[in-house]
This record gives C-alpha cells, sequence and structure tokens, in this order.
C-alpha cells in the first residue's frame, strides 16, 4: 500500500516537473519572439518540428506500458518521460542563450 502511494507520487512529481520544464521553454521562446531573449534564428521552425516525434515517442511508450499491464502510475511516467526529457532539453539550451543584449540597438 505505501509503496503504491509513491508512485503515485512519483507520477504526480513527474507530470509537474513536466509542466514546470514546458512553462520555462515556453517563456523563453516568448521572450525571443519578442526580441528580448537571445534565440538561433530557426528556433521558431525547430518548437513546430520537433512536437510531432516527441508527442508519437510519448504515446509510443505509454502505449506500450498500459499494454504490458503496467500499473496507471507508471503509465503516467511512461507518458511524461519523454516530454519531460525533450523539454528538460530544449530549456537547459534556451537558457545558455540568455538576453539579447542588442535590443532596441
Amino acid at each position: 500500500m505505501f509503496s503504491q502511494m509513491l508512485e503515485w507520487q512519483r507520477s504526480a512529481l513527474k507530470v509537474a516537473s513536466l509542466a514546470a520544464e514546458a512553462q520555462q521553454v515556453v517563456a523563453y521562446r516568448t521572450l525571443g519572439m519578442a526580441g528580448l531573449w537571445s534565440v538561433d534564428p530557426s528556433e521558431n521552425v525547430r518548437m513546430v518540428t520537433e512536437k510531432s516525434p516527441a508527442l508519437m515517442q510519448s504515446w509510443w511508450s505509454a502505449s506500450r506500458a498500459a499494454m504490458g499491464g503496467a500499473a496507471p502510475e507508471r503509465v503516467v511516467m511512461a507518458w511524461a518521460g519523454p516530454l519531460e526529457r525533450k523539454a528538460r532539453s530544449n530549456r537547459k539550451r534556451l537558457a545558455k542563450r540568455g538576453p539579447n543584449m542588442n535590443f532596441g540597438a
């Protein structure tokens, strides 16, 4: 019983982490579109083209877990894992770019 409760908490934390990582990426990209954050010129295309593969990988992972009889919290972990990893790598990459110091110049 206790271990099952911990699994639910872990899956909830995984989803919360995904939400936080994704929100930071959205903020960096929005600032980039406004010219306030230094982003690569191809960032707008990248943010669109990376969605489908990431969602398919996430769907496939969750589907395999569900079809394999995994507990619901394991299915959630399988779904959120690939998306969280992608969002985290984007956040780290974008954070390194820093503010656009030439804004308005």
